[in-house]
């Protein structure tokens, strides 16, 4: 009896002692959001009654993830410690997508990847860039490089592709100085990319100017 009472003491310890490993003082990691900035209104929708669905969008490799990416020398890709984007990435940018195209007017809806409704043309993203590239001088300069396509939504015909960019210099090399330059930066290429789509699709509906006259024998 006694030495069941033992072991189960120093099993009792052995818990309390695990237990107590696993305490740890690293900071706790803080989550950025990125918020839409904005824009003015298009003077015109770029089509009466269309409506349009952000996909989500893909992400080049690497960059699939929350960690806040840079981009040191030698190409090498790292990401800030003990900080993080408030989801992946890729859901990052496709809420800021749905805010500044909606914020354009250009279209009668916007809806999201998570949306149950059918839209009339969908806008496909793929982030090729997002990082701030510490190579360029004292404070980083955050890259956002997105390529872009508008398809119809029944055939998935593709109607245009075409690249939207933004940069924009952190003020100083502290991280909150270099959020605030990729949502810069993400704003500006989104702003791209939401002109983009309603141009592409002012230019596909636009009609045809009618055929020349064959000259007669």
């Amino acid at each position: 009896m006694k030495r069941t009472l033992s072991l189960a003491a120093i099993a009792a310890v052995t818990a309390s002692g695990c237990a107590s490993g696993l305490h740890s003082d690293a900071p706790t990691p803080q989550a950025y959001v990125l918020r839409a900035t904005p824009a003015p209104a298009a003077v015109a929708r770029a089509a009466e009654g269309a409506s349009v669905r952000v996909m989500r969008p893909y992400a080049a490799p690497g960059l699939d993830s929350d960690h806040i990416m840079l981009l040191q020398s030698d190409r090498r890709l790292s990401h800030y410690a003990s900080s993080r984007w408030a989801a992946a990435l890729p859901d990052v940018v496709e809420a800021l997508a749905v805010d500044t195209v909606r914020a354009s007017a250009a279209w009668s809806a916007v809806e999201d990847s998570h949306s149950s409704f059918v839209a009339d043309y969908y806008l496909q993203i793929t982030i090729r860039r997002f990082e701030a590239d510490t190579t360029e001088g004292a404070s980083p300069v955050v890259h956002v490089s997105l390529s872009c396509m508008l398809g119809r939504g029944v055939d998935h015909e593709l109607i245009a592709a075409f690249p939207a960019d933004g940069s924009a210099a952190a003020g100083e090399n502290r991280l909150g100085a270099v959020v605030a330059a990729f949502e810069q930066a993400a704003n500006a290429a989104l702003a791209a990319a939401s002109e983009g789509a309603a141009q592409a699709l002012r230019t596909s509906r636009s009609p045809s100017p009618p055929a020349a006259d064959k000259p007669s024998n």
